[in-house]
């Protein structure tokens, strides 16, 4: 494992924590998932989920297969979130960072792969 794939993974296992809690606790997240028209339900799903694929990939630092599962699912959650945001007709800057984010995660995810 190099040393860019691990402060990729650490890097990356930050902000999905940080918008994990942003999902659960902050106003603007909460205007933004009505805005994309999902439920607080799905909002609140979003947000564990993100904590918990963080905790995924810091994990997969000892245990690949648990970092190429969370990796993976991260890839699957930003693909979604940028159907959402074509769904919704948000410019390309709006829906530039589920783009970024589906690429980082698609790298981790081949990247956890080569080492499971």
């Amino acid at each position: 494992m190099t040393a860019t794939f691990q402060f990729g993974l650490i890097l990356n296992a930050l902000f999905f924590l940080f918008y994990g809690f942003q999902s659960l606790n902050s106003q603007m997240m909460i205007d933004e998932f009505k805005r994309f028209g999902m439920t607080d339900s799905q909002r609140k799903f979003t947000g564990i989920l993100q904590i918990a694929g963080s905790a995924g990939l810091i994990a997969g630092l000892k245990m690949p297969g648990v970092g190429l599962l969370a990796a993976a699912g991260f890839t699957a959650m930003m693909l979604v979130a940028f159907i959402v945001r074509i769904k919704i007709k948000d410019n390309i800057l709006q829906a530039l960072p589920s783009i970024i984010f589906m690429l980082i995660n698609g790298w981790l995810t081949v990247g956890f792969f080569k080492l499971w």
